[in-house]
């Protein structure tokens, strides 16, 4: 079994928020504390450290009290980018990755990425759900990785690779449905207006 203080957890703060007019989601409250800090006391339990990637207002997200790992890569080539960044950074055979804008995700999420990529012999493994028509749905950015890929993901970017579902498909993916009775529906919603995240806060 993969014992969780070999897992690193990385909160995916780093995106411009086009869709929220520009605004460093991560730093938008949630119930009155900002969504990346709700992020990563969700997170912390479930891992032997955290950390945060962001490219702005790095001031603000030092004041979390954790390592802040901006992106390395011009451009800031989305959640890749980030994951570039953790694996450079942390120390541990295993990164996690979780993204800023999903306050809900389950509490044992990484046991769960943890055991099937155990069971499976996996490189990667991504979270998964289930959409109102039944349909397995992918949530790539809800990944676990062993931190020797960072070869391979690197060679991926630099050949002009931008999307974490394309790159994960080239190893040894293993997908883990979070349906279970119990399992919240809204588990990996994601905010992305201000309209959406005002929804969430009853939550």
């Amino acid at each position: 079994m993969i014992d969780k203080r070999d897992i690193t957890g990385l909160v995916l703060a780093g995106g411009q928020g086009s869709r929220m007019g520009g605004a460093d989601k991560g730093l938008q409250l949630f119930n009155g504390v900002p969504l990346a800090l709700h992020a990563a006391q969700r997170l912390a339990p479930q891992v032997s450290a955290v950390a945060l990637n962001a490219n702005r207002n790095l001031d603000e997200y030092t004041a979390f009290g954790m390592p802040v790992w901006p992106d390395t890569i011009a451009e800031h080539p989305g959640p890749l980018a980030g994951f570039i960044a953790g694996l450079a950074g942390c120390r541990t055979p295993y990164l996690v990755t979780v993204p800023c804008d999903s306050p809900l995700f389950p509490f044992d999420l990484v046991a769960r990425l943890a055991a099937a990529l155990d069971a499976r012999a996996g490189r990667v493994a991504l979270a998964a759900a289930r959409d109102t028509d039944g349909s397995l749905r992918p949530h790539p950015v809800f990944c676990m990785m062993r931190a020797d890929v960072a070869s391979h993901l690197a060679r991926f970017v630099a050949a002009g690779g931008r999307k974490v579902g394309v790159w994960t498909a080239e190893l040894n993916r293993v997908v883990v449905p979070f349906d279970e009775p119990g399992d919240d529906p809204q588990a990996f919603v994601n905010v992305n207006t201000e309209d959406e995240l005002r929804a969430l806060q009853p939550r």
